[in-house]
């Protein structure tokens, strides 16, 4: 089992019946890019858990009134934090990335299962990313 999954408590991603549940395609995206850069050894899963815990109590702590809460928008300032701490990206580098992601078409990252018989009239040239691994 990944490490994102056997978070438990305020930090667990949000699930429906044991799946996870993203809002916007955008939010599966900073997922997967969190679970593979710590696969890839980028950090150690226990300091981005402990970032996130940090980011969540933060928002809790500090947000305006009316703010609605997004888990995965904290998820991405965790994933900024251990990053920028490991040097290995600029953290302004990081927010600027996830602008772009959060700001990509909903049409962009269509919902057609896994991209295999989706016939005709997506209006969805060849060659763009899908996502997939």
């Amino acid at each position: 089992m990944s490490a994102a999954l056997a978070i438990e408590g305020p930090a667990a991603p949000p699930r429906d019946n044991g799946e996870l549940v993203f809002a916007e395609p955008w939010e599966g995206r900073a997922f997967g890019m969190a679970v593979t850069l710590h696969d890839s050894g980028a950090f150690a899963w226990d300091r981005f858990q402990a970032a996130l815990i940090n980011r969540i109590k933060a928002w809790e702590d500090h947000h305006e009134p009316g703010e609605c809460y997004s888990y995965y928008r904290c998820w991405l300032a965790a994933l900024e934090d251990v990053l920028a701490d490991s040097g290995m990206v600029a953290a302004d580098e990081t927010t600027e990335r996830a602008g772009v992601l959060a700001a990509r078409p909903a049409g962009h990252d269509h919902d057609h299962g896994h991209g295999h018989g989706h016939g005709h009239g997506h209006g969805h040239g060849h060659g763009h990313d899908h996502g997939h691994d």
